[in-house]
């Protein structure tokens, strides 16, 4: 990378961590444009060079967050010895629940918004996206044994289900908390793949 681009970069980094920070501290609605600016550092026309607006660079910080905590889920995975793609989904589930459980701001930012969409949507094309992950599950499903009616509407499903039941379980333990949810979120993803299977072919 050269040094024009080191530079636009870092402009861009502080840009994004600047308007994390201020959002996660006094919410998107009461933080204006020439405050992100001001904190960060840079002319309000380099804002535009990256963001159209205050909702763009919020939607850029999901898929940017949201990216990290599945890379770091997807890192811890591939130092296990799992190989069934029902071991490994519950392995990155409990992994992500635990990020979350630890950081409660970033579960505030990003678990209303932890949906397939964003991944589809936002990682696929957005600069701000360390890891394209739609393309990686897509791969890791088609490789897959058993296989899936449809692999995207599951994984969707997934997501959404652990996205409903853990907020209030790590903000408040209510109904309980996550340690006790989590045997029974695990099993019941598990009973949605394996609702969601081909059945065998018969010899």
């Amino acid at each position: 990378m050269g040094k024009l681009e080191t530079n636009k970069k870092q402009k861009q980094d502080a840009l994004l961590n600047t308007a994390f920070d201020l959002f996660t501290k006094q919410g998107i609605a009461k933080t204006s444009i020439a405050e992100i600016v001001e904190k960060a550092g840079v002319a309000k026309g380099t804002f535009y060079l990256y963001f159209k607006d205050k909702y763009d660079i919020r939607n850029k910080l999901i898929a940017k967050k949201a990216s990290q905590v599945f890379r770091k889920a997807d890192d811890a995975l591939n130092r296990t010895g799992f190989t069934a793609l029902e071991d490994r989904i519950i392995f990155l589930i409990g992994n992500i629940i635990d990020q979350f459980n630890t950081d409660k701001t970033l579960l505030n930012f990003i678990s209303k918004n932890l949906s397939w969409g964003v991944f589809k949507n936002e990682l696929l094309y957005s600069q701000s996206a360390d890891i394209d992950f739609y393309n990686i599950y897509s791969s890791v499903f088609e490789q897959a044994a058993p296989k899936y009616k449809n692999p995207e509407l599951l994984i969707f499903m997934i997501i959404e289900l652990v996205n409903a039941t853990c907020f209030s379980c790590i903000l408040y333990e209510d109904p309980a908390p996550v340690s006790v949810l989590k045997p029974y979120l695990f099993d019941a993803v598990r009973q949605i793949m394996k609702s969601q299977e081909f059945p065998s072919p018969q010899r």
